[in-house]
């Protein structure tokens, strides 16, 4: 009876040990504690913000801008609309008679350029300075850099290893279209009213709703037709 006591308290100790040692087999031994299977926690995409001015010569709206003005007008609004043209931009014009004048000249031409006028913030400034001011934010986004091949060689902690998922990340940051996505989602755009109205009337009248797909030959299909829209 004693020897079965005695043969049960070994068991017990050895079922311990063997947990102990399961768990120190699993736990992370080295600075890899912190990396996990997911690529964004191990390297996360950043978005920061920077800000874009310009500030350009201007006598009077008949007159418009200079050549080189103009020109450096035309990079800057075509950088800010690549960024996704979905921040505002403003225009700040000096003190004076002609402020009024000059911030309708440029807001017009923001606005012949694709910058919605809900977009276009103007103010004025009293710094002596004669020139007009365009600023926006931009965003851009990037990780960590890559190439910490460090524990490349060491398989025994079974862990991932640092740059794990490194490129993956860099690939998004550079290929995302507005960094600003990651930090809020963009507002719905407006609806087609004129194909809802069509949509509505096919199935009030118990009608097909969606478009008729077309059987075409290659010679049509290299043309692009490829479906009929009521």
């Amino acid at each position: 009876m004693a020897m079965s006591e005695k043969m049960r308290d070994t068991m017990r100790v050895a079922a311990i040990a063997a947990v102990l040692l399961a768990g120190s087999c699993a736990a992370p031994t080295n600075d890899q504690a912190t990396l996990t299977a997911d690529p964004d926690a191990n390297h996360p995409i950043v978005v920061e913000q920077s800000a874009k001015s310009v500030r350009l010569s201007f006598s009077a709206a008949d007159a418009g801008l200079m050549p080189e003005d103009a020109a450096r007008f035309d990079g800057f609004v075509g950088a800010y609309l690549a960024s996704g043209g979905d921040a505002p931009i403003s225009i700040t014009v000096p003190n004076g008679p002609a402020a009024q004048q000059t911030i309708t000249y440029f807001g017009e031409r923001l606005a012949s350029y694709g910058v919605p006028r809900s977009r276009i913030l103007v103010g004025y400034r009293s710094d002596g300075d004669p020139r007009v001011e365009l600023n926006y934010t931009s965003y851009t986004a990037h990780t960590d850099q890559c190439g910490n091949w460090s524990q490349a060689s060491d398989t025994s902690s079974n862990q991932v290893m640092p740059d794990f998922g490194c490129a993956v990340q860099h690939n998004i940051a550079a290929q995302i279209d507005n960094p600003r996505d990651l930090l809020a989602p963009r507002a719905m755009g407006e609806g087609d009213a004129v194909r809802r109205n069509v949509v509505i009337g096919h199935y009030q009248k118990g009608e097909v709703t969606q478009a008729t797909k077309k059987t075409v030959d290659a010679a049509t299909e290299q043309s692009g037709v490829s479906s009929d829209v009521p």
